[in-house]
């Protein structure tokens, strides 16, 4: 066989080609020209998406790997190049999202001296990534690389970054693939959960009268919804989800009550408190979830199932914690689980969500246009089988709260992290893989702003995206807060706009504006019949509310809810600022 002779720059797309990537998402520069010019050699085989922003281009890695289940690629150069990536890096690792980060890196030679864009970005990135690289050896550039795809994938995803100085992009080598499995030191996950484990576990569920399925985002990373579901419906076991853990089970499900925590459903923080069991399942009992986590569900037994053991007592004492992948656990429960009905346990909660439904605003007729009746028309008219992408703040909870999901990874959004500027390279990201699927981004004025430029991106690859601008004059969560807690005094939270349908011109893509809610079945029509990104500017009420909320550090009980729907409509009629 003839040797193949490559330089270290074709040799990053001979492996990102033999990891089965087609699509990188990045932009040129000084220290990774190399790569650049190399790419030439692979139009066939890897689409190139030239984005405007390096931290776009992390987050539409994001989103394609959140659609598809496979890694996602980006690309920079060195210094500033590189650090705009930290912010996409650091969602990607919060949210357990595998993408691989390839940075160029100044000449070896020049290391150390403060050259012109050297940062030392393999260093810089340790706390947001599962593992860094810097590659000072072209002998060691494809292992390095295959590792890495490796590490992305395995145990908890995560973000990985390889920096390559431009001296090895250069030096030439024979290329040869390492055929050898990558065997990663430390990752020694247990395959499948112990007997004593599965049995303890089940003893808890076939005792408890009262208990609740936490359905975290670990249910969609491993394709465990049907087991979470066969669990439910044996032992009669209500569930409520995290913001990540959206579609894990079917919205229409009966026994399903809805997201729990800081905007959770009144039903689900209730049963959590009053539950005797719950069943963490890829999840992670961060703060948002938990409230004052001293009083947090106080009368329960807890079961957690968790790939990562690092989580697994470390927020929430438990009384069984299982670390491996959950499909594999739930496999090797379900046998062990004795069917049976929770008739009492579910009467009750089926009172809380009667309460619930007297404060809905989504039941009030309004003249002024909510954000609640914007998310909920969008669902209707997408008859719920959109792929949604949103932002983070009012908006981002309205959309788990009033678009009913069905499947999984039909919502993708920023959790841990809680990203502003997110959604629309993540959508655009995404579109490379749900290309057949109407994709909706929901984005509010504020987060908008952050990564606006990228709608040159999406009218250059003519992604197929809806963007739906919830505009309501003001950063509408952080106002929220300052209503609630500090007297209403607005300090920083009124925020302009430009004219989106003129910037949706400057762009090239077409704009539409509505303000009544009679008006947005027929622009939803309208927007069906483009081909392309479409941008809508919903302008809502200024001064609305996302309710239930719990307010930081209380109890997860201790919500603060909408007045009743007859108060409430007294209050619209009195125009009182209030809202």
């Amino acid at each position: 066989m003839k040797k193949r002779i490559l330089t270290g720059a074709e040799i990053i797309w001979e492996c990102i080609i033999r990891e089965n990537i087609d699509v990188v998402f990045g932009y040129p520069g000084g220290a990774i020209l190399p790569a650049y010019d190399a790419l030439n050699k692979y139009r066939d085989k890897i689409h190139h998406v030239l984005v405007r922003h390096e931290q776009g281009a992390t987050h539409m890695a994001d989103g394609y790997a959140r659609a598809s289940g496979k890694v996602g690629v980006a690309m920079a150069t060195s210094g500033p190049g590189a650090t705009n990536m930290v912010t996409g890096l650091a969602t990607a690792k919060l949210d357990s999202i595998p993408i691989v980060c390839i940075t160029g890196q100044v000449p070896r030679a020049a290391i150390g001296t403060d050259a012109f864009q050297e940062v030392d970005i393999s260093g810089t990135v340790l706390p947001v990534t599962k593992y860094s690289y810097l590659v000072m050896d072209i002998y060691k550039l494809a292992s390095t690389i295959k590792e890495a795809f490796a590490v992305a994938r395995s145990g908890r995803p995560g973000p990985v970054l390889i920096d390559i100085p431009k001296d090895v992009q250069n030096d030439t080598i024979e290329f040869v693939y390492p055929d050898e499995p990558v065997r990663l030191p430390g990752n020694n996950s247990p395959l499948e959960a112990s007997e004593k484990h599965i049995q303890d576990a089940a003893d808890l569920i076939n005792n408890a009268k009262k208990p609740v399925i936490l359905a975290g985002h670990g249910i969609l990373l491993s394709g465990a919804s049907q087991e979470i579901i066969q669990l439910a419906e044996t032992a009669s076991i209500p569930i409520g989800w995290t913001l990540l853990g959206a579609g894990s089970v079917p919205a229409s499900h009966p026994l399903n009550m809805g997201m729990m925590g800081m905007h959770g459903e009144f039903a689900v923080n209730n049963a959590i408190q009053d539950a005797d069991l719950l069943i963490a399942c890829g999840m992670r009992f961060d703060d948002r979830v938990t409230g004052n986590v001293k009083t947090y569900s106080p009368n329960s037994k807890k079961i957690h199932i968790e790939i990562d053991p690092s989580e697994i007592n470390k927020n929430v004492p438990v009384d069984v914690g299982i670390s491996c992948d959950l499909r594999t656990a739930m496999k090797q429960l379900l046998p062990h689980v004795s069917r049976k009905q929770n008739k009492e346990w579910i009467k009750t909660i089926s009172g809380w969500q009667s309460e619930s439904s007297e404060r809905d605003i989504i039941n009030i007729q309004t003249d002024t246009l909510y954000g609640a009746q914007v998310i909920r028309d969008i669902w209707k008219e997408t008859n719920g089988d959109a792929l949604i992408v949103t932002d983070v703040g009012q908006h981002q909870m309205l959309e788990a709260q009033y678009y009913a999901h069905e499947e999984p990874n039909t919502l993708l959004t920023s959790g841990g992290l809680g990203t502003m500027g997110f959604s629309l390279p993540a959508a655009i990201g995404a579109s490379f893989y749900r290309q057949k699927k109407d994709i909706w981004v929901i984005v509010g004025d504020g987060s908008i702003q952050m990564t606006i430029t990228e709608l040159a991106t999406a009218v250059q690859e003519n992604a197929n995206i809806n963007i739906a601008i919830i505009n309501n004059g003001y950063l509408g969560m952080v106002r929220q807060w300052q209503q609630l807690f500090y007297d209403a005094r607005y300090a920083e939270t009124p925020i302009s706009s430009p004219d989106y349908l003129k910037i949706a011109e400057a762009y090239g893509l077409p704009g539409f504006r509505v303000d009544k809610r009679q008006e947005i079945p027929g622009v939803i029509h309208k927007v069906k019949e483009i081909k392309g990104p479409v941008l809508v500017e919903f302008v809502v009420e200024q001064h609305d509310m996302v309710y239930p909320m719990v307010p930081a550090g209380a109890d997860l009980n201790d919500m603060v809810s909408r007045p009743k729907n007859k108060q409430f409509q007294e209050t619209l009629k009195s125009r009182s600022p209030s809202l």
